[in-house]
């Protein structure tokens, strides 16, 4: 397993309302927010959290996510109230509009998260994206991929398998590597955790297994780096052994962990107008 990047602390002033944002985490059974400073992708307070709604249709999920941006912002330390706040969703995220739907209701499939999500905030900017996505841009940002050059790649192995792909710090949206076909299956269906779980594999079988996954991503992609997420990166050491040393690509396990997608969804709402900017110039 590659080693972890050193760290190197170094002491920075208070962050003003301008280096911070919101970002918020869409998940099956809980929304949570968080205050990222994004000069660090460190919380600057503690994420809040409510139940997802049931049924979680958009109507509901923005009740709750006005809930979740009413009480960030009434914080001592907190953004502009006029900045964008960053929302990452389990769906596919096409130009703001969820194409799919995974764990919540299917009367997402075709909704404008983004234009949902501003109207309940009173007109504020929304930017959304994959949750997938906000994890690999945050690990990639400030984690394990931090002043890593090239490709890295991240795979979260969890209920599914997550992806995200990220070029010298630019995303690539919406690749969705766990539905690749592998040895005639949807690669997800073998390899995921859920999959080790249902089927009760050992770790030597269920790391054979993943040796096949990422043996197959790493030939169609060459990437620089894999950084691995999910509740099985927390053990390594149990899965690791039975496949890495068949990956050409650099394996770490990832940093973040639960505070991912928030800091993800916050880097990708301060970065989008800075982006507009530079393309329109």
């Amino acid at each position: 397993m590659a080693s972890a990047p050193e760290t190197i602390t170094v002491e920075l002033p208070a962050p003003t309302r301008a280096d911070l944002a919101i970002g918020i985490d869409i998940g099956g059974t809980g929304m949570k927010g968080g205050i990222v400073d994004t000069r660090t992708g460190q919380l600057v307070s503690d994420r809040f959290r409510i139940p997802t709604p049931s049924p979680a249709t958009p109507e509901n999920c923005a009740e709750v996510v006005r809930e979740i941006v009413s009480e960030l912002q009434s914080r001592e330390l907190s953004p502009a109230e006029d900045s964008a706040i960053g929302i990452d969703f389990p769906a596919i995220v096409k130009n703001g509009v969820t194409l799919s739907a995974a764990n919540v209701d299917e009367s997402w499939i075709g909704a404008d998260l983004q234009s949902i999500m501003s109207e309940a905030l009173g007109g504020r900017t929304v930017y959304a994206l994959n949750d997938a996505d906000a994890a690999g841009l945050a690990e990639a940002v400030y984690g394990q991929g931090r002043d890593q050059e090239g490709l890295i790649a991240m795979i979260t192995l969890g209920t599914g398998i997550g992806s995200a792909l990220i070029m010298n710090g630019q995303l690539i949206p919406n690749t969705e590597l766990g539905h690749l076909e592998i040895d005639g299956h949807d690669a997800e269906s073998k390899a995921s955790a859920r999959a080790r779980e249902r089927e009760d594999l050992s770790w030597k079988k269920y790391g054979k297994r993943l040796r096949r996954y990422f043996t197959h991503v790493e030939m169609l992609f060459s990437p620089d780096l894999f950084v691995v997420g999910g509740g099985v990166s927390k053990n390594p050491e149990k899965f690791l052994p039975y496949f890495e040393e068949d990956v050409k690509t650099p394996i770490v396990m990832a940093q973040l962990r639960n505070n991912a997608g928030i800091v993800g969804a916050a880097i990708w709402a301060h970065g989008q107008p800075k982006e507009v900017v530079k393309r329109s110039a």
